[in-house]
């Protein structure tokens, strides 16, 4: 049976650093709230003037390269997986970012194509290729996002007036890359273990990004108090039980080390992982986060996480990670896998 594994990981993030404390007295009405305290993040990583989605998804993808085995000539497809689809100040509908990057790049066999889907996006297009990998349809490819997504901070900054406003998470999101070439296992060593997403679309209209209601920009209003709820964080502990439970298996004994949950804040990673210790009677995995220095990246922030910690040699050898998506749809799941050769130079 193939299997499929991640053989190499990238990413870009800007040099750019905005705090919440300048974010805050940027904001056109002062916040009678602790922004730093609700969300744990410090800064956030911003575009510089030389970024846009499209470049930042090139230095991830480079970057990935220059950890692979594999030339971008090697590559057999391509998934472009971003929110935003900035090419300079200029937002782009046709033709595929993929296409763009395929040409930039140099790989000249891969077949291409977009996905867009919130901030899961990475998790679908790696669902995509893992499924194509182990139907025998491709031997390896690219999954990529470059997400330029402060723009909807920069509107928050003008337009939200308190903790209850709708726009009050886009002050927690930064810009970055990322990128992972996957291929097919050798061993168990590194494998994707076990791959799952699910959509509830009940809860699709929690969180809505589209121009602003006052103003020309773009803006995200998501409804905080609602998408927190317990019976919707629930879902993925609850839709993973029911998953492990049909190949005759228990959270408890999978024996993860570590954990990724979606950059979103502190508060809402703590909860999450209160709310999976009981829903499966187990002790979490150790945490992992990069959200003080970087804030929310959108569909990169999982991978950037991931990323961070290989450069900084902080995982033991032969990890065996959890990752759980949460993006607007509502949509979340978990990839699990285990990881040993992988590595940043």
């Amino acid at each position: 049976m193939i299997k499929a594994r991640f053989e190499s990981i990238g990413a870009y993030i800007p040099n750019k650093r905005v705090s919440t404390e300048s974010l805050t007295q940027e904001m056109n009405i002062p916040p009678q709230f602790d922004i730093e305290a609700i969300t744990g993040i410090k800064t956030r990583s911003w575009k510089e003037d030389k970024d846009d989605s499209f470049t930042m998804a090139i230095d991830a993808a480079q970057s990935c390269l220059e950890n692979s085995k594999y030339e971008a000539a090697d590559l057999d497809i391509i998934i472009s997986c971003s929110i935003a689809r900035f090419v300079g100040e200029s937002s782009y509908y046709e033709p595929a970012m993929s296409l763009l990057l395929k040409h930039e790049l140099g790989a000249k066999k891969a077949i291409f194509f977009d996905i867009s889907n919130a901030c899961a996006g990475m998790f679908s297009g790696i669902y995509i290729l893992e499924s194509m990998i182990k139907a025998g349809i491709v031997k390896n490819g690219l999954v990529v996002s470059g997400e330029y997504i402060s723009t909807i901070a920069e509107t928050a900054v003008l337009e939200a007036k308190d903790i209850y406003d709708p726009q009050f998470g886009s002050l927690t999101v930064g810009d970055a890359g990322a990128a992972v070439i996957l291929d097919q296992a050798t061993n168990e060593d590194d494998v994707i273990d076990c791959f799952n997403l699910i959509s509830t679309p009940e809860y699709s209209d929690l969180a809505i990004g589209k121009p602003s209601n006052q103003s020309n920009r773009y803006a995200m209003y998501a409804s905080n108090s609602k998408m927190h709820t317990e019976e919707r964080l629930k879902i993925w502990p609850n839709f993973q039980t029911d998953t492990l439970a049909k190949e005759n298996k228990e959270f408890k004994t999978e024996n993860f080390d570590y954990i990724i949950h979606h950059q979103v804040g502190s508060k809402f990673i703590e909860r999450l992982l209160k709310i999976g210790t009981e829903a499966f009677s187990s002790e979490q995995p150790e945490s992992l986060s990069v959200l003080e220095k970087y804030g929310n990246t959108s569909s990169t922030s999982h991978f950037i996480v991931l990323y961070e910690y290989l450069k900084a040699n902080k995982l033991k050898e032969k990890s065996k990670i959890l990752m759980v998506p949460a993006a607007s749809g509502f949509v979340t799941g978990f990839l699990s896998m285990n990881i040993n050769k992988l590595a940043v130079k």
